[in-house]
């Protein structure tokens, strides 16, 4: 058992040195590729939502009240709302609504 914990730390280590490492290595100009650099530019963002999106919806006890607020900070943002009336709606949200669901 102890053996194999050793094991899963080391692949993890290696891959994750694989996956920082092997770029800096290979790649040694500057990309030029327009459709390379587009979806490099994106994939932070798509990490963050991927990460992100459930969470919001499976963090509330009812994810109604989760989604409902989703849905209002992505409005709030649209209409230009800051970070912080943003999340503070959102909270309140979801409080209101677990309080009455």
């Amino acid at each position: 058992m102890r053996h194999n914990m050793y094991v899963y730390i080391l692949v993890m280590a290696v891959s994750i040195y694989v996956i920082r490492a092997l770029p800096l290595t290979l790649i040694r100009r500057p990309i030029s590729s327009r459709f390379i650099r587009s979806f490099l530019y994106y994939v932070p963002y798509v990490t963050l939502a991927v990460m992100t999106f459930p969470a919001i919806v499976e963090a509330t006890q009812v994810p109604a009240a989760g989604a409902a607020a989703l849905i209002a900070g992505i409005i709030l943002a649209w209409l230009g709302a800051g970070l912080f009336p943003v999340a503070v709606s959102c909270c309140a949200l979801v409080f209101i609504l677990e309080w009455f669901l």
